[in-house]
């Protein structure tokens, strides 16, 4: 059966395939987190990718790439006709976006968009024109949301998707070039731009409310047939999410390994990447403990969550020093005098006042059998306590 439909259907196939590595617990020790850096994989062991390492769960633009988006402040009075597939009749139907549905924000030039999982759980990829050609994509398998600039060999292209899975993942194809890419990724797999990668643009994982509080001059995405896709598609039953079984279920498609006996294979996780190391924060112990400090590759970060459940995480060096973070309220953190809003990273009171902590790029919240598919070397944070002799301090 195709994707679409097992997941129509609610079921899933299964596939255990072993990865040889289970990954470090990471235990907390102090402020921060014990480290052993191992080698991550990450990218693939070989490029071009063998056509035998791609599963062909859907056929080319099945998933239609919305390449012509259109915008709305909110979705109020939005009617779309549909179609009864037995009998061809159309009917009338009104989508709402509620406030706690998610969706992915960007801001480019002091303007704010956001593009709601209710429309990318049905097209993946947006090929948007903001500050810039833009990519936004969705890959509803993994939880894991990625935007780049579309640029290809130093030209604007267009993204479909493939209907073809690289460890569980969502695979584009670029219009110019017809080279495949990974997007966890952000690279090209195969064909002639094979190990070439995207620019990478910030976005946010949150909940429409959330955004609109933040950004009340917001654009949002409209559905199909606002928006047109590939083959100007039909609009899809956007109140409905495909994937709500398979997201409360431990069960995975196309070969993932779904059990690994540290965390739920669809637990949402914070995967950071740098300098050779990879750690996954799992959002309910980041949650349980407020804040964490540590260090990842070299580099001292801070991660914590909002209370949209959205994972953050930024350099927590000032001015080029490390600084120790600890819980404020629900949406703040602190260090020496400053209080930080967790959302953005800004100072709001004390000596910083005004400043700005940077994000990470290279982290992405996302399913953790995801994270492990790419990564499985990756040490997993855990709020345990672990005596300092052991840390090594």
């Amino acid at each position: 059966m195709k994707r679409r439909e097992l997941l129509g259907t609610g079921g899933t196939t299964i596939s255990i395939a072993a990865t040889g590595c289970l990954g470090q617990l990471r235990q907390r020790c102090g402020h921060g987190a014990s480290a052993t850096t191992q080698p991550t994989p990450g990218d693939p062991e070989e490029l071009p990718v063998p056509r035998s390492e791609l599963v062909r769960a859907a056929g080319r633009d099945e998933i239609p790439a919305i390449t012509e988006p259109a915008f709305e402040s909110n979705w109020e009075g939005i009617t779309l006709t549909r179609v009864w597939w037995g009998t061809g009749e159309t009917f009338e139907v009104t989508v709402e976006l509620l406030s706690e549905d998610r969706v992915i924000g960007v801001v480019r030039d002091g303007r704010a968009r956001a593009y709601p999982l209710k429309i990318l759980n049905w097209h993946e990829a947006v090929n948007d024109e903001f500050d810039g050609p833009l990519l936004v994509t969705y890959c509803p398998l993994c939880g894991s949301g990625i935007t780049a600039e579309r640029i290809v060999d130093g030209s604007e292209t267009t993204f479909g998707v493939s209907g073809l899975l690289y460890r569980s993942n969502q695979v584009l194809y670029d219009e110019q070039t017809d080279s495949y890419w990974a997007q966890l990724l952000a690279k090209a797999i195969r064909g002639s731009m094979a190990g070439s990668t995207l620019r990478l643009v910030p976005s946010e994982l949150t909940t429409w409310g959330a955004w609109k509080q933040r950004h009340p001059e917001t654009e949002v995405l409209l559905p199909a047939p606002f928006s047109k896709t590939v083959g100007n598609s039909r609009p899809a039953p956007y109140r409905r999410n495909p994937y709500d079984k398979y997201a409360a279920t431990g069960e995975t498609v196309e070969g993932a390994d779904s059990r690994d006996g540290q965390l739920h294979p669809k637990a949402e996780v914070l995967g950071v990447r740098h300098d050779g190391e990879a750690v996954a924060y799992p959002l309910e112990r980041v949650s349980a403990a407020g804040v964490v400090n540590d260090t990842v590759g070299g580099r001292p970060i801070v991660v914590a969550s909002t209370p949209t459940s959205q994972l953050v995480a930024y350099d927590r060096r000032i001015d080029g020093e490390p600084f120790q973070f600890s819980e404020g309220d629900a949406e703040t953190m602190l260090s020496d005098d400053t209080r930080w809003q967790i959302k953005n990273g800004r100072g709001t009171a004390g000596t910083h006042n005004g400043a700005e902590l940077t994000p990470l790029d290279d982290a992405i919240q996302l399913y953790w059998f995801a994270w492990r598919e790419f990564e499985p070397n990756t040490s997993v944070y855990s709020t345990r306590w672990a005596p300092e002799w052991l840390c090594g301090n």
